[in-house]
């Protein structure tokens, strides 16, 4: 039978955030990794522009042989993982599977929280798409969701500014404008795989004993229950530990930036689509 890497799929670096967790699970796979970096960032993008960006990557990692994509990025986990599932997969191939970030979170963010109330940090498409008020409300009803919107932070961090004093700007200004919400949020889910970066500044700006939850880890626990729950896709996975690198930009730039979330350097090939 023949078995191909688990594709790691988003807008640009944040993914490597997840992929780095991903691995430290199961090192045993192999892996490809796509940075649209070109058409970065997805966030302030309408449903269709972003569901037809990611459908195109999605369909690039079923062509390098990929039997399962994971898409590390809550915006397209938000505007297109659920029309993919349901409309193209049939189609394309019923065989393969394509999984987000949104679920598993929504799975256990309920756990964190002792007063029912948790803040969402996310980009603006994030935000609209009332994707995670709506995964939440599955697994604990009781839990009220305050979303606020981040526009400038993706921004900030791809451009190697998250350490600034301009990155305290806005992160105080958006930390405030969500704890306005509610006074009494104490579980905060940075539901942007680039956030993790800023994570530092955000608990500085934030109110001591809020728990902060960043998403890495919790991806990589469920994809290893996914894993052996459903052998029929683990058993189409490659294993030879081997993890390869593409963006939609420039190789060079990818490179430099890369390994500030990675945590290690890497050398990614170009993809033009």
């Amino acid at each position: 039978m023949t078995t191909g890497p688990i594709g790691v799929f988003d807008s640009g670096y944040g993914g490597l955030t997840v992929l780095k967790e991903i691995k430290k699970a199961l090192p045993e796979y192999s892996y490809i990794y796509l940075g649209d970096n070109a058409r970065a960032p997805y966030g302030a993008r309408s449903f269709e522009t972003i569901y037809q960006y990611t459908l195109q990557c999605v369909e690039w990692f079923f062509k390098q042989g990929c039997p399962l994509v994971i898409l590390a990025c809550n915006t397209a986990s938000a505007k297109a993982l659920r029309t993919i599932q349901q409309i193209d997969l049939p189609k394309i191939d019923p065989s393969k599977r394509v999984l987000g970030v949104i679920r598993p979170t929504s799975e256990i963010i309920g756990n964190f929280t002792h007063t029912n109330n948790v803040g969402v940090l996310g980009t603006t498409g994030t935000v609209q798409s009332l994707s995670y008020p709506i995964e939440i409300e599955k697994f604990f009803p009781k839990v009220q969701v305050f979303q606020q919107a981040c526009p400038m932070w993706v921004p900030l961090v791809e451009n190697n500014e998250y350490n600034s004093a301009g990155a305290d700007y806005f992160i105080k200004k958006y930390l405030d404008d969500l704890m306005n919400q509610s006074s009494n949020i104490d579980t905060v889910l940075l539901a942007c795989t680039h956030y993790p970066l800023l994570a530092d500044k955000i608990k500085s700006h934030l109110p001591a004993g809020i728990s902060i939850v960043s998403q890495g880890e919790i991806v990589a626990k469920s994809l290893v229950s996914y894993l052996e729950r459903h052998p029929e896709i683990e058993s189409k996975c490659a294993r030879n530990g081997e993890s390869i690198f593409f963006t939609t930009d420039s190789e060079a730039d990818f490179n430099q930036k890369a390994s500030i979330f990675y945590g290690i350097p890497v050398s990614a090939k170009h993809l033009a689509l």
